[in-house]
């Protein structure tokens, strides 16, 4: 009874969340590993079987420590909040909305009270939360409001490969504007601390160039020399394990060799590409600096699949097994 209960929130019932999650927890190894249970809605999840064509019995419990947890069978939290005779499969739609937001708040809940020992999501809608008048963009939003934690630190991992990012959704020109020494510095300390609350001891820590070749000592331009190479200097004075900044062509491809315990991206694609280009399927999202581990897929809600049991599980896997492995260490903290 060691393995950590992962909480798996269902998702836009109308996307492929439900059949990503009755794939994944028809396969024993998950079991081995964990103790999943899906906060969710059990005619959906019937619904989704039979569109997968996977045949486990489901256990409707009122809390996670009833679960039974066998390979063979569903523990299911069920909010009943879906009328399937109603549910357009692979459509926007308010019921959606407002049932992928129900999900989140009840496993956030459950996390929380200490219930479960982290979550795992699948794909939500950004129209589908609009049309129930939910107002957030997306898991992260909503997650950074429930749990009243400021500016939730995300980072992808592939394989051995972790990737931070300095910047996100924002334009290119507008990430270069955010690289300032003191940006990086204090993402450096941020990486690294969310590093070793994983378990990862002495991180070491590369930060990625901006211009080509990092910018050949101010030759491609002078981020490098004006503000990322004071950033470092001052963390490695403070005995921080970091080094950089490293060509961005190749400080992914040395992390994933094992070189670099993570890298600190410094804008969207330069870090979402490296990853993804790697093995997209298994490029999982971990989300860090809240009370609880969270893991996610990193695709949508496929709405022009869902229904047809096409869709793959591979992604859902791999955000269940991260967060079975993280979690122990993550909740020692």
């Amino acid at each position: 009874m060691n393995r950590p209960v992962i909480g798996l929130p269902l998702g836009d019932p109308a996307g492929v969340g439900p059949e990503i999650i009755v794939k994944s927890l028809n396969i024993a190894e998950i079991y081995e590993l964990c103790r999943p249970v899906v906060i969710g809605d059990v005619a959906v999840l019937e619904q989704a079987m039979k569109f997968c064509g996977v045949k486990l019995a489901v256990n409707k419990i009122a809390a996670p420590a009833e679960g039974k947890y066998t390979f063979g069978s569903i523990d299911v939290i069920d909010l009943a909040n879906v009328d399937t005779a109603r549910l357009q499969i692979g459509k926007v739609q308010a019921m959606g909305g407002q049932a992928a937001f129900d999900y989140i708040k009840k496993t956030t809940e459950l996390a929380l009270a200490k219930e479960i020992d982290a979550m795992a999501t699948t794909p939500i809608n950004k129209e589908s939360l609009k049309a129930a008048k939910v107002n957030y963009i997306g898991h992260t939003e909503i997650l950074e409001d429930l749990t009243q934690t400021k500016n939730p630190l995300t980072m992808f991992q592939v394989f051995d490969l972790r990737v931070f990012f300095l910047t996100r959704h924002v334009s290119l020109r507008r990430a270069c504007a955010l690289i300032t020494a003191d940006s990086i510095y204090e993402f450096i300390q941020r990486c690294v601390k969310a590093l070793e609350v994983l378990g990862v001891k002495n991180p070491k820590l590369a930060v990625a160039g901006l211009n080509p070749h990092s910018g050949e000592h101010g030759l491609f331009g002078d981020e490098e020399v004006r503000e990322i190479e004071p950033a470092i200097a001052k963390a490695k004075a403070d005995g921080i394990n970091v080094l950089g900044p490293v060509p961005a062509d190749s400080v992914f491809h040395f992390a994933l060799k094992g070189k670099y315990d993570a890298v600190l991206s410094l804008y969207h694609d330069q870090g979402h590409i490296a990853t993804k280009m790697v093995d997209f399927e298994r490029t999982i999202s971990i989300t860090n600096n809240m009370p609880f581990l969270r893991t996610s897929v990193d695709h949508g809600t496929a709405f022009d699949i869902a229904g047809t049991g096409k869709v793959s599980e591979v992604s859902m896997v791999e955000a269940i097994k991260l967060a079975a492995l993280y979690a122990p260490s993550f909740n020692r903290q």
